[in-house]
């Protein structure tokens, strides 16, 4: 026996019952208009999945006179294929916009770097989240030309009063694991720093310096050129930050490839991590946890980047009052055990170990720690609560894809 029930699109009526708003506040929440708060507009978006609610995308792009369709770009270097995919922090910011564009009505098209001028400004699309904006950005500059309204992934090297974009607190997040590595007991904290044309690297060397110099704390920095050879570059400017004297007992590197490449330079100088020397990275990549040791990490939380940056895009697209054009994300440190060195003390010529990051006896040598996850807590600045192709060595930003 079949049912001979139909299946009928949940209406607004229905979220409205779950979230407990009126259908206007509802529709105003789904097309990223009215002035909602932003606890108001997630409750929404939440209720709406919950009953399965789908917003008819073709009708009502049709009712307002538009595509219904937003893009996403990435930056481009040239002829140099980048495999934006295989990198985390682009897969899930890319995840985590289609997902985000589809809760609002929106169908989202990810566009191909390898795209033509003409296709650039002819493809369409309502506007667009670019990310990672260069010095001197192409896709930027023809974008810009289009007309059509933009939000960038990542804070734009040179500012302009119109800008909008969403990008991570990255000197919220440098001072929390500076300080989580002060608490483990280093003293000699050095930076492996890229020289790229966006302003990422810049942002972190300035929240890195600027820690430094309040804790009274000599800035030990080690630039190098990620081309033609990244992983080769920032392990020979890791081996040049260990080979001074008096020697690092830390070392963080921020793209995602980069805790592999200081392990690799411990090895070589034959360092025990972390026993000899703390290590830490900026990255999305779950790989971490399985390193030896594992690498504690710094998250840039790409997920909520892009949510927010949909978000953002779907606001200006629709004239939305008094929108924040400016948004940060909150990054979220996950320590492990590449940056839990334990003291031995001695008790009676029996040692004890100790854990420096939370100052217990552990009463034995410790085994594989747990992983946690800390989460920067709200800054005072506005907030919204960042085996590949050798020929993509050009890109910067987040990690490089060699």
């Amino acid at each position: 026996m079949t049912s001979s029930r139909a299946w009928r699109r949940p209406t607004l009526g229905a979220v409205a019952a779950r979230a407990g708003v009126s259908t206007a506040t509802v529709s105003n929440a789904l097309n990223g208009t009215g002035r909602l708060s932003e606890a108001t507009r997630q409750r929404v978006l939440a209720a709406a999945r919950e009953v399965g609610h789908a917003p008819a995308s073709a009708a009502r792009a049709l009712a307002r006179g538009s595509t219904g369709v937003l893009g996403l770009t990435m930056t481009t270097y040239g002829d140099l294929p980048v495999s934006y995919m295989e990198i985390p922090y682009y897969a899930q910011l890319t995840l985590g916009a289609m997902s985000a564009a589809h809760e609002r009505g929106y169908m989202l098209m990810v566009m191909p770097s390898s795209l033509s001028p003409w296709m650039w400004l002819n493809t369409p699309m309502d506007g667009v989240i670019h990310v990672e904006p260069r010095a001197d950005d192409p896709v930027c500059s023809i974008l810009r030309e289009r007309g059509i309204p933009m939000v960038t992934g990542g804070r734009p090297p040179q500012p302009h009063w119109r800008d909008a974009w969403v990008d991570t607190d990255y000197e919220a997040g440098l001072r929390l694991l500076l300080d989580h590595l002060t608490e483990a007991g280093a003293r000699r904290i050095a930076l492996s720093q890229p020289l790229h044309d966006d302003e990422y690297p810049h942002l972190i060397g300035r929240a890195y310096a600027s820690w430094c110099a309040e804790h009274d704390m000599l800035a030990l920095v080690e630039e190098y050129a990620p081309l033609p050879d990244y992983f080769t570059a920032e392990r020979d400017a890791v081996s040049r930050l260990l080979n001074r004297d008096p020697r690092p007992d830390a070392v963080i590197g921020i793209y995602s490839d980069s805790g592999h490449n200081i392990l690799a330079a411990a090895r070589q100088h034959g360092l025990r991590v972390p026993r000899d020397l703390l290590v830490a990275c900026i990255s999305e990549d779950p790989d971490y946890a399985t390193t030896t040791p594992p690498v504690t990490t710094l998250g840039l939380r790409p997920d909520r980047v892009s949510d927010e940056a949909v978000d953002l895009l779907i606001a200006l697209i629709n004239a939305r009052s008094g929108v924040d054009r400016h948004r940060l994300v909150q990054p979220v440190l996950t320590p492990r055990r590449s940056t839990r060195r334990p003291v031995r003390r001695e008790n009676g010529g029996r040692g004890r170990m100790w854990s420096a990051a939370t100052g217990r006896e552990t009463g034995k040598p410790q085994g594989r720690p747990r992983t946690a996850a800390w989460e920067v807590p709200a800054a005072s600045t506005p907030s919204a609560s960042a085996s590949a192709s050798a020929s993509a060595s050009a890109q910067g930003s987040r990690s490089f894809a060699l």
